[in-house]
């Protein structure tokens, strides 16, 4: 499954980039997120609850940068699965910054996941539905998140 969007942050580019490479800030705005540790300089650990339909799942996660461009690209791959390997979930990710004329930044990324266990045979429609609606709550977080502290 395909997810793509894009929003703006009423934040300089070079801050906006140092945020998102910061796992504190990360853990507030990643809706179910209940941690997240720095593993090394390119990787992180994170675990995540998520409620799709009646199921209710816990995931263990791993993000690797695969590479990165600062302060305007990264590209990474997150894995993980529930304790119980009931679901298993994997995604490759782009995450792009571009600076905009008022000096802000447009934020602009691509997932393409893959679920498979038991929340793989829910239907396309009700995952994207589902992450349309994290998506909106991580990006009103993030976007408060800086633009307060700005």
């Amino acid at each position: 499954m395909k997810i793509a969007g894009e929003f703006q942050v009423d934040a300089p580019q070079d801050r906006v980039w140092s945020k998102v490479r910061d796992p504190e800030l990360m853990v507030q705005c990643i809706p179910g997120c209940e941690s997240i540790e720095q593993i090394d300089p390119m990787a992180y650990r994170a675990k995540v609850s998520v409620k799709v339909g009646p199921i209710s799942a816990r995931f263990n996660l791993v993000v690797t940068v695969l590479s990165e461009d600062a302060p305007h690209s990264v590209i990474s791959r997150t894995s993980g699965e529930e304790g119980t390997r009931a679901s298993v979930v994997s995604s490759e990710n782009v995450l792009r910054l571009e600076p905009t004329a008022n000096g802000g930044t447009k934020v602009i990324y691509e997932a393409d996941v893959s679920m498979t266990g038991r929340l793989g045979k829910f239907g396309l429609g009700i995952f994207r539905k589902k992450a349309d609606q994290l998506a909106e709550v991580f990006v009103e977080t993030f976007r408060q998140k800086l633009e307060v502290a700005a």
